[in-house]
């Protein structure tokens, strides 16, 4: 697993060997998204939880760390 942002209690997360699409997850106290890289949809989870928005807003703007941090862990 490699965290590659934190945000207090929230985590974005790449998983090594993890299933197409390319995405990232949103990890929070009791809850996980899972996030498209190229579109930034969500394909699992609400995004009714708590932090979310700021989450969302880190992400759109470092894209392309999460897209490195995905090819590096599950190649291209």
């Amino acid at each position: 697993m490699g965290t590659v942002y934190r945000i207090g209690k929230l985590r974005i997360v790449v998983y090594a060997g993890d299933h197409a699409p390319p995405h990232f997850h949103i990890q929070g106290p009791g809850y996980a998204l899972a996030v498209a890289i190229e579109s930034m949809e969500i394909i699992a989870g609400s995004p009714h939880a708590r932090g979310y928005d700021e989450a969302m807003r880190w992400a759109v703007e470092n894209r392309a760390a999460i897209r490195a941090a995905w090819e590096r862990l599950n190649g291209e």
